[in-house]
């Protein structure tokens, strides 16, 4: 298994934009299409601004063929641009992890 790890860095003062957007228009597609949300968090402490969301897939393969199918859905590209539209992202950075023997996810 991997998880994908995403940070989002944001401008100040719009983190409750992003996610007004995210929950209405991509989290649907991404929980059709990529299924399994390990967690969705913003941070607290450190550096702020962040939004952080983690998907757990069964392979490298299974992730490339998922992200696939939802960039192909008619619905996300109006997402994509209305999050241009938008203008709130700073930075994007991705992590894929994999899991150890011992890990419980």
């Amino acid at each position: 298994m991997i998880v994908e790890h995403r940070t989002y860095t944001l401008k100040p003062l719009r983190t409750r934009d992003f996610l007004a957007l995210y929950e209405r228009a991509a989290l649907p597609l991404q929980q059709k299409y990529l299924g399994r949300l390990v967690g969705f968090f913003v941070s607290e402490i450190g550096p702020l601004n962040q939004v952080v969301h983690l998907w757990a897939f069964d392979s490298l393969a299974d992730r490339e063929q998922r992200r696939a199918a939802m960039e192909a859905d008619p619905l996300w590209a109006p997402y994509v641009d209305a999050l241009r539209e938008l203008d709130v992202m700073l930075q994007q950075e991705t992590k894929l992890l994999r899991s150890v023997s011992f890990s419980p996810v």
